[in-house]
């Protein structure tokens, strides 16, 4: 079978043949139909996470049929749907016991430092996956860790919010945001949704956005001007570029819960603003278990519908990566295995 390689920090992919091999005790081997395109895969190509040495397998939205279960397994078996988190846990760790395992200081990311999901088998250890519901699409099975669980724990257990909250989304018509748009309104929120694009808005609205922003000269005084008070939430899916915005908009109490970040270069940060409103500005990473379990529910309940702006085939992955960078998408591009 075919896989993507990621041979060099800063080039493109390569595509080369692959065999998956056995899986450990642990671990069981998914058969997979397709593989969502995360921005965070495009960093990593570009060198911003120092954990991942190449030669490796990118990727990390994972989702499929189990064809082969480790000796060690016992909670799944063969001919079962799965969906996994983005990363293995260590299991044992406080962080892990506790239910908060996407805090694991151990843990192995899929796509970073262990092969991940950019070819059509791929191994990975029971302590990532729970089951798929009936009635999910393959489409919401493959992001349901990296965004729509992720988003959910951004908004319940780090932004607590709920209905009625006041909620920003920035890059709101990216992969991540428009379905974090929808999220946010499955809860209860009033939610802007922010673009730079202003093409996008039309399907930003009919996602559910009660407002939508299109400026690439900020937004906080166009939130101001529909909530006075200012916004309760921010998810801030696109960091530097839109951060002070993302500050200047905010609530008393308010804080900006920061999911993504597009150009990791640092960021001015108004502590004046922090101090005087009594904001915070929190980071969250991924999901938990349970946070899958929950966006998988959604997607089931059809409160989450997939987004999909389109699907290619492996070979075209690194003209899909330009098209991300451009902004050419609305919602996720994923790649055909």
């Amino acid at each position: 079978m075919k896989a993507a390689f990621l041979k060099e920090i800063g080039k493109d992919l390569v595509i080369e043949n692959f065999t998956v091999g056995e899986p450990e005790s642990d671990q069981v081997t998914i058969e997979q139909d397709i593989t969502g395109i995360c921005y965070r895969d495009i960093l990593e190509k570009e060198g911003f996470f120092p954990r991942m040495k190449p030669p490796i397998i990118p990727g990390h939205e994972i989702s499929g049929i189990i064809r082969k279960v480790g000796a060690g397994v016992k909670e799944f078996k063969a001919g079962e749907r799965v969906s996994s988190l983005i990363y293995e846990p260590c299991g044992f760790c406080e962080q892990c016991v506790s239910g908060r395992e996407n805090l694991c200081p151990r843990k192995k990311t899929y796509g970073e430092n262990i092969n991940g999901s950019y070819t059509k088998f791929v191994n990975v250890s029971q302590r990532s996956l729970v089951r798929v519901p009936e009635g999910v699409s393959k489409e919401l099975a493959s992001i349901a860790a990296c965004v729509t669980g992720m988003v959910y724990h951004a908004l319940d257990s780090v932004g607590e919010g709920g209905y009625g909250t006041r909620v920003v989304i920035t890059g709101a018509g990216g992969g991540v945001g428009s379905h974090a748009i929808q999220v946010a309104k499955a809860i209860g929120a009033e939610v802007i949704a922010a673009t730079s694009s202003k093409w996008k808005e039309e399907t930003l609205y009919r996602l559910g956005a009660d407002f939508v922003i299109s400026s690439s000269e900020g937004f906080d005084r166009e939130v101001k001007k529909i909530w006075p008070e200012g916004s309760q939430i921010v998810l801030e899916n696109t960091g530097n570029a839109t951060f002070t915005s993302s500050l200047r908009s905010l609530s008393f109490g308010g804080r900006v819960v920061v999911i993504g970040n597009l150009e990791p270069n640092p960021v001015s940060l108004p502590l004046g603003m922090i101090i005087l409103k009594g904001n915070r500005v929190e980071g969250t990473i991924s999901s938990t278990r349970n946070d899958l379990k929950k966006a998988l529910d959604l997607s089931k309940k059809g409160l989450v519908k997939e987004v999909k702006h389109d699907e290619r085939i492996l070979e075209n992955v690194n003209e899909a990566f330009a098209d991300i960078k451009q902004r050419k998408n609305i919602g996720r591009i994923m790649l055909k295995l």
